[in-house]
């Protein structure tokens, strides 16, 4: 739960405050942006996956939750962890750098809730597809998980940063909403993050249906299985 709250806390803290930054005096750009969101998320896997699983995100949980890959009795304890994570940081962002309300660092739709939906549901479908292969199948390379994921979140926000703010997280969401008191549209970014997530972790586990079975091993592939040893027990980790 710590690990969870410090890395959601560390993610929120330098990607909103870029975002914040960038209103405040343009002095980021959105590109810098995008990276900084990538960046950090990959910097916080690397950290703290191997502590907690490296979530930091409430739609992930649910989604390895749903898919049994995460236990359902620390469900609650896990997304109270991240909430609480995105709205420490949000509160410090807004005491260090007291923005006004056109510096809002949360997401809102810059058109039709629906569209910014539509978009919340495709990228974090692709980030949860990724997550499901480099984080839970022993076939992927799990070594370069983090820089996978957090090419995704810096490909993600490029994408979708124009339309719906490319939140891909509830919690990302929830907290500048809350320390801001600006709830427009909030709903949009709990319910596309969450079905995104739930339908991209569905359609790798069909894939996963596709793995042979095991044949006899050969000196060869015993040599490289040997190499990615780390990577058989990493069911909950991204």
């Amino acid at each position: 739960m710590v690990a969870e709250a410090i890395g959601t806390f560390f993610i929120i803290f330098a990607g909103c405050g870029a975002v914040a930054v960038n209103k405040i005096d343009g002095s980021i750009t959105f590109p810098g942006v995008c990276i900084t969101w990538g960046l950090i998320v990959m910097v916080m896997i690397y950290t703290l996956g191997h502590v907690s699983g490296g979530h930091f995100n409430p739609a992930v949980t649910i989604t390895f939750t749903l898919l049994k890959r995460f236990p359902y009795k620390e469900l609650p304890f896990y997304v109270f962890s991240q909430l609480i994570g995105s709205i420490l940081a949000s509160g410090v962002l807004f005491l260090l750098l007291n923005p006004k309300p056109a510096h809002y660092f949360g997401t809102i739709p810059s058109d039709s809730p629906i569209q910014s939906l539509f978009m919340e549901i495709i990228i974090t479908f692709l980030l949860m597809f990724t997550v499901s292969s480099v984080g839970t199948d022993n076939r992927a390379i799990g070594e370069l998980g983090g820089i996978v994921v957090g090419s995704t979140i810096l490909l993600n926000v490029f994408i979708g940063g124009p339309i719906s703010g490319a939140s891909m997280n509830p919690a990302r969401s929830l907290g500048p909403a809350l320390v801001m008191h600006n709830y427009k549209d909030i709903w949009v970014y709990i319910v596309g993050p969450v079905i995104g997530a739930v339908a991209g972790g569905l359609a790798y586990n069909l894939l996963r249906l596709t793995e042979e079975p095991p044949t006899k091993p050969t000196k060869e592939s015993t040599l490289k299985n040997d190499s990615f040893l780390n990577t058989t027990s990493r069911d909950d980790n991204v």
